[in-house]
């Protein structure tokens, strides 16, 4: 950072920045920590030759805070894989249910936007078909910040919502499943992947949305088709016809890439994981809110009953479970 030409790569300067500011939040943690029982080890000194309790009450609640830094920082430590602090490129599938779905899948969507709010992570929103009456039939997102890959990996696979529908007018209980997946985000510069333009076809068309002044009266949206191996891309975010098809091509780079290393190392497979039907029994997470409420993880059996706290984006508990399970 301190060479005369570091600003001469702007692209470059930026993420040498972002790992040093990482580096750097790293070790402050470590060594507040490292403070903090210092100090806590000093007062408790302390109170065996005078004995406080409103001290000692001090003391028993900032252990309990201590003991919530130390438990996230271990899940950082477990982030050791390969392409764990990499971005991530996530796609939220409807399955069975309709339009139960698709206001399903929009909820799963809220809940992953607003957690990535809370991680401070960058989330851009590249491609989105709505349901045919309400939410969204299928949303791809892009996922930008250190760790992103490594938490989210965990979120693969079907996730089942059972309640009361709010669409039924007989208030009878429906199911809904939606899918997950998740993918690393690999820079440009990492992803050696020769397309060949004979390979790829182009459609353009109208970006859909819901009326009003601000829908796209241009044929800006663009979905790309790669032929051999049938990998389907679509970006309707920008207005601009070029830059929707660069975003739509940096994804597809990512996946050929992906799809690259899962053909070149067995062990990689588990990075998309196995595809399963979005239907009863094949579901990762359940999510009750009627007859009781309920989340349940069903492969590390964590629990909560605070389906609301969940939906609000407090899924840290379900995705720490499962890193420690690995």
């Amino acid at each position: 950072m301190n060479r005369i030409d570091f600003w001469s790569d702007k692209k470059e300067s930026e993420k040498v920045i972002s790992e040093f500011n990482n580096l750097k939040n790293s070790l402050d943690k470590v060594l507040n920590l490292k403070n903090k029982l210092s100090n806590n080890l000093d007062v408790a000194q302390d109170l065996k030759s005078d004995y406080d309790e409103e001290l000692k009450n001090l003391i028993e609640i900032d252990i309990k805070e201590f003991s919530k830094e130390i438990e996230a920082l271990e899940i950082e430590i477990l982030l050791s894989g390969p392409y764990d602090k990499l971005g991530a490129i996530v796609e939220l599938h409807s399955g069975a249910g309709g339009t139960e779905a698709c206001d399903w899948n929009l909820m799963l969507y809220r809940m992953y936007d607003r957690w990535c709010n809370k991680k401070k992570y960058k989330i851009e929103v590249i491609e989105k078909e709505d349901g045919d009456e309400t939410g969204i039939k299928s949303i791809t997102l892009i996922v930008r910040g250190i760790n992103a890959y490594g938490y989210l990996k965990v979120e693969k696979g079907v996730h089942r919502l059972v309640r009361l529908s709010p669409f039924d007018s007989a208030s009878r209980r429906h199911t809904s499943f939606a899918s997950v997946d998740v993918i690393p985000l690999f820079e440009n510069e990492k992803v050696d992947i020769e397309i060949k333009e004979s390979d790829l076809r182009i459609d353009v068309y109208r970006s859909s949305g819901k009326g009003g002044q601000g829908v796209n009266t241009t044929d800006s949206a663009v979905r790309i088709t790669h032929l051999p191996t049938k990998i389907v891309v679509t970006c309707q975010n920008e207005r601009s016809q070029i830059q929707n098809k660069e975003t739509a091509m940096e994804v597809l780079k990512n996946k050929l890439y992906n799809l690259e290393l899962e053909n070149r190392n067995k062990e990689l497979l588990n990075l998309k994981g196995n595809l399963m039907d979005i239907n009863f029994g094949s579901q990762i997470r359940s999510y009750v809110m009627h007859p009781y409420s309920l989340v349940k993880d069903h492969r590390t059996n964590t629990e909560t009953s605070n389906v609301e706290k969940v939906l609000d984006g407090d899924i840290d508990i379900f995705i720490s479970a499962n890193l420690k399970g690995c």
